[in-house]
């Protein structure tokens, strides 16, 4: 192709380079050099040597060109790494960047790359990861949210010190926070700017055209932009699930009475579908899967006649199943066609007293599930095993030296965020490339 052939020249910051079309080309339509050129890469300058003049770092751009040129990244020890970060921001190939350093997610082979601590002050409650690996981070009545260089972003704080409920990921660009506070209007509920934590607008509970005085709690997101939160009404103890539309903040739909107060919720991409899990404290545990076409749950379950304390539940559309894990890291499995069973399978090979012999200021830390990339993930106390295969086979197991029980962890993008309770501290942990 002519574009292949086609040298160019640049001035970046007053240092001289030369390169081609097809390398530039590398960095994607969308990056810094894609209006340089047209539709078919050839430079705009009728096919003349044209020198184009960028007004930025010179030696940082060198190492930004080499990955483009070869693919690899060689970071020279002069350069300051999150600066590097922020130049491969200006010229839109940080995923370039990010791709050189880090392979694909795999459960099997993530390393710890960075612990943050200092997050602030407050009690660990939640972490949860972004689609393009950011994260925030709760601690009492604060979010702290971290790009994807780790760098961190202004707070979102609740006023009168409410306690933040939950938080979820909207999109890439802004966050749902759920508390009791009383500026967030009727439930609490407010959508943030992920970047700035300006709060953008409030989600308003309804029940029909009524503002009703709920308290909004366990938030969730569909893949057709909607936005699901339990809400509970304290004057009555009465519970609903609220729905809104993500774009407008509108309410669409209101639940009343629902059974129980739901503590997750997880959106079935296959069916269109809402699972809505109560895991408290005590006993009591029960999973619906919600049909918001039909406006009807066509599955329940509860362990009305079972003493085991349950955590958490995750659904796994891959094997039809539905995964339970109870107080002990015990993992429970029921077929979603058939769910009168479950089939528990032991999976922790080490005293709960023997790990807590060395650590002060503990907090007891519950099991936690999450499922990505075809791979379950299970915490438990100070350690999170990852199961593959259709017998849910534990293949690794990820622990840290320090910072005592994970409180909380998330998985987003190409990352693995864990959150530890008794230390201001959470951990990062990346595939290496191969």
């Amino acid at each position: 192709m002519k574009s292949q052939k086609d040298r160019v020249k640049l001035n970046v910051g007053g240092k001289k380079f030369e390169t081609t079309a097809t390398t530039l080309a590398c960095a994607g339509r969308n990056s810094f050099f894609g209006s340089m050129f047209d539709e078919d890469w050839n430079p705009r300058s009728d096919g003349e040597i044209t020198e184009w003049f960028i007004d930025r770092d010179p030696d940082y751009f060198t190492v930004l060109l080499n990955l483009l040129r070869t693919g690899e990244l060689y970071i020279p020890s002069k350069i300051d790494k999150k600066l590097l970060y922020k130049e491969a921001l200006y010229y839109g190939i940080q995923d370039h960047v990010r791709s050189a350093k880090w392979g694909p997610f795999d459960g099997n082979r993530l390393r710890l790359a960075e612990s943050l601590t200092g997050i602030t002050a407050g009690e660990a409650a939640m972490i949860r990861a972004s689609q393009n690996s950011w994260c925030c981070v709760v601690r009492g009545n604060m979010v702290k949210t971290y790009d994807w260089m780790l760098e961190e972003q202004p707070s979102i704080t609740t006023r009168d010190y409410s306690r933040v409920n939950d938080i979820c990921w909207v999109n890439s660009d802004n966050i749902a926070v759920s508390s009791s506070d009383k500026y967030l209007a009727s439930g609490g509920i407010g959508l943030f700017s992920a970047s700035t934590g300006e709060l953008r607008y409030n989600f308003q509970v309804k029940d029909g055209d009524q503002l009703k005085d709920y308290t909004a709690g366990a938030l969730g997101v569909s893949s057709d932009y909607k936005l699901f939160s339990s809400c509970s009404e304290s004057t009555n103890k009465r519970n609903g699930i609220g729905v809104w539309d993500q774009v407008t903040g509108k309410q669409t739909d209101f639940l009343p009475y629902w059974p129980y107060k739901a503590t997750k919720f997880q959106w079935l991409h296959g069916t269109n579908c809402l699972m809505v899990a109560t895991c408290h404290s005590m006993s009591k545990c029960s999973i619906n899967l919600f049909d918001f076409r039909e406006n009807r749950v066509f599955l329940s379950w509860s362990n009305a006649m079972d003493e085991r304390v349950y955590r958490d539940a995750i659904v796994i559309e891959e094997s039809n199943s539905i995964c339970v894990v109870d107080s002990k890291e015990t993992l429970g499995f029921m077929d979603l066609r058939s769910i009168n069973s479950i089939e528990w399978r032991s999976t922790h090979t080490r005293g709960f007293t023997e790990k807590l012999s060395g650590w002060t200021g503990y907090k007891f830390s519950y099991p936690k599930l999450a499922f990505h990339k075809g791979q379950l993930f299970s915490s438990f106390d100070d350690t999170i095993s990852v199961y593959c295969g259709s017998d849910w086979v534990r293949t690794s197991q990820l622990q840290q030296s320090h910072g005592g029980p994970i409180w909380d962890f998330s998985i987003g993008g190409d990352r693995l965020f864990a959150l530890h309770g008794s230390e201001d501290i959470f951990d990062v942990w990346e595939t290496p490339r191969p």
